[in-house]
């Protein structure tokens, strides 16, 4: 697989897992216009979410900024119903996605059994997400760093 992390800062390792979402898949790096590294967040909303055996386990349906910090904080994934009705929503941390341009999609690396027992919210009961033992729960449910530490990606600190 093809990973490219275009978020490295300059002297840090390319080997480092990216601070944002990584990209795997056939990737031009010097294509014309928007993506796969600069793009709207409405071009992701609604691109499907696969677990790691290709399953698929839902959609983008919105991304969250963190509008203080000046990063993306979470992709909000819509699971089950139909037509928005008795959908699941969970805020999956944005580092938790790898894009892969091949097959136009976001891979999860966590099965659909443990998506299906992740915290969630429905469309009228959003979390306070910027309650800081909130997130701390969510990546640590997914395994991910938060993204509001200091973290050896940041070459001022």
């Amino acid at each position: 697989m093809n990973r490219i992390d275009p978020q490295t800062p300059p002297g840090s390792s390319p080997e480092a897992p990216p601070r944002g979402a990584a990209i795997i898949g056939g990737v031009e790096q010097n294509t014309a216009g928007p993506g796969p590294f600069v793009m709207a967040s409405d071009t992701l909303e609604g691109n499907k979410v696969i677990d790691p055996s290709g399953e698929e386990i839902g959609t983008i349906d919105h991304i969250m900024l963190d509008v203080l910090g000046g990063r993306i904080a979470y992709a909000v994934m819509a699971m089950g119903g139909f037509l928005g009705i008795g959908e699941k929503l969970h805020a999956v941390p944005w580092s938790a996605l790898t894009l892969d341009t091949r097959r136009k999609c976001f891979v999860l690396g966590v099965e659909k059994d443990r998506i299906k027992a992740a915290p969630g919210f429905d469309k009228e009961h959003w979390p306070t997400m910027a309650n800081s033992q909130w997130a701390t729960s969510i990546h640590e449910y997914y395994g991910i760093s938060p993204y509001w530490e200091k973290d050896r990606y940041d070459p001022w600190a």
